[in-house]
Parts: C-alpha cells; structure tokens; sequence
C-alpha cells in the first residue's frame, strides 16, 4: 500500500474520536451521527483502503466520477459494499449518470428543475432517491442551494414528486479557517429545517447534513447527522 493510503486508517480513527469528543459535549449519541468521507478526484484504491478499515459512507462530487469509480472501477462482489452519496451539484443533463451511479443519498437537490427530472428518471426505473434539499443560507451568489423562502415555496411541488423520498437539508457555509464562524449557517439551517418539520409534518426532516474537515465538530455540536470529510481523511486533493 501506498504511503499516502498507509495514512488513511490512522486519519480515520483521529476523526472518529473527534466525532466522539463532538457528540458527547453536545450530549449526543455518535452513532446517529454518519460519517461520509470524501473521495473527490483521490483514486479508487484510495477507497479500497478506506473501506479495509471500516469505513461504509463515500461522498463525490461529480456523478461522472462517481460513475467511474464506484460502478466501472469497483470489483464485482466486493464486501462490505461501498454506499455512495452524491454531494456536489447535479446538471440536467448529468441526471441519467447520477442514477445509474445508484447513490444512497442524493445532498444536493438545489432547484426544481433537477428534482423533476431525478424523479422522473428514477420513476420510470421504478426506482425512489433518498435526498437533501440543499439550502443557500449565507445568500452567496457563488453557493448553490434554494433560499429558504425559494424552498418554501416550491416545497408543495417538491414534496408532491412521485420518485423522490426527502430526508432532510444541506448546506456549505461561506469558507474561514475559523470553524466558529461556520455556527450561525448551521443554527439557521436547523431552524429551518424544525420550521419545515413543523410545517409538513408528514415528511422525513431527520437527517442534517452539515460541517467538513475543518468544521464538522461545530456541525455536530449544532445538530449535525451527517458530516462530510475529505482532506482530514485522504489529505489535500489531487486538483
């Protein structure tokens, strides 16, 4: 094994025991926590390795990556099975390969247009995606994500889409190398998901996905139930 893979388990272990460290301040149990880890442009031997030590959860960016990786690269048979999330945004045109990546959640629901069109493909394989509808709460032009009252008010279609199972939201605050100033986003996005837990009671808002390598603790401490880590993990990416 590679020196860099070498590294993975031990990267894995410190960020379990931070996750532990996270869950017990906040008084919470760390198994409702899940930790995804990110393989984003990191080889599928990299992967491999991750899973010899334990790890289940794998999130990308691309779906065409993904593709490659967990579907045209991953050994038939393999055991435990890898669990896919796709995390980065989606095109339409992009909707037929995140399907075929069969993902397990889908975090990055960000506009109605790509959740028609996930829902209709997924329907006509009679298939239902779990997803997150991920939720632009710093307001930044550059950020994908509904704003929340975009998300209010499309939410009526949303829930109404015949393939699509929602379990929750997302969000990527605005970077600093400060975690404390990540807080104030994922206080908003739990408020806003108890908002929606409220208002549609019928719907699954359990899962929040928020926080990564440099602020997952913070996220944790604010409710956080899936945490996204790469860098912490796999080191720097490859681009």
């Amino acid at each position: 094994m590679p020196n860099h893979q070498s590294t993975i388990p031990h990267n894995l272990s410190l960020v379990r025991s931070r996750i532990m460290r996270a869950a017990a301040r906040a008084g919470r149990d760390p198994n409702e926590i899940t930790l995804v880890a990110v393989t984003k442009t990191h080889p599928w031997a990299t992967i491999e390795a991750a899973l010899a030590a334990g790890q289940l959860d794998f999130g990308e960016n691309r779906p065409e990556e993904a593709h490659r990786k967990f579907v045209e690269e991953q050994p038939d048979g393999i055991t435990p099975e890898p669990r896919l999330h796709l995390i980065g945004p989606i095109q339409s045109r992009k909707a037929k390969i995140a399907l075929a990546c069969q993902p397990v959640l889908i975090h990055s629901i960000d506009r109605l247009k790509i959740a028609r069109k996930l829902s209709g493909g997924a329907q006509e394989q009679g298939r239902v995606l779990d997803i997150l509808f991920e939720i632009n709460v710093s307001g930044e032009a550059s950020k994908h994500g509904f704003s929340p009252d975009q998300l209010r008010a499309a939410l009526p279609e949303l829930l109404a889409l015949p393939a699509l199972r929602p379990r929750g939201l997302m969000t990527i605050p605005p970077y600093d190398p400060d975690p404390e100033t990540a807080r104030p986003y994922f206080q908003a996005l739990r408020d806003l998901r108890d908002e929606l837990a409220a208002a549609y009671p019928s719907a699954d808002w359990s899962q929040l996905s928020i926080g990564m390598s440099h602020d997952f603790e913070v996220a944790i401490e604010e409710g956080a139930t899936i945490v996204r880590v790469g860098s912490a993990i796999f080191g720097q990416r490859n681009q």
